[in-house]
């Protein structure tokens, strides 16, 4: 329960970080919301390294997977950019791919 908090946690802050940084640059917005943004993604890094996972390889490679998911609902939500049913299947596929990947090794 607390690795799928702390991959969202990381989601929030790269894609709300990220999202920042490209209304300031491509939507004109104030320069501080790029700040802000720089900020969301320098605590998305340290968030992320909270994870009990052993390895840094796994621990992205599932956290891409989640941030794909977290993506797609960032659109949805807040840009108002609803999925369609591709989006779903692709995002479906993603989280079988995080599974996977965190599965326990002998």
């Amino acid at each position: 329960m607390i690795a799928i908090l702390l991959f969202i946690l990381a989601g929030i802050g790269e894609i709300g970080g990220g999202y920042l940084i490209w209304l300031w640059l491509r939507e004109g917005k104030p320069f501080y919301w790029g700040i802000i943004g720089g900020i969301a993604l320098a605590l998305y890094g340290v968030v992320a390294t909270f994870q009990s996972f052993p390895t840094f390889g796994r621990v992205y490679a599932a956290y891409g997977g989640v941030f794909i998911v977290l993506s797609i609902l960032w659109g949805w939500g807040i840009d108002g950019k609803k999925p369609d049913h591709l989006d779903f299947i692709g995002a479906g596929i993603c989280l079988i791919g995080v599974i996977v990947i965190l599965l326990p090794r002998s």
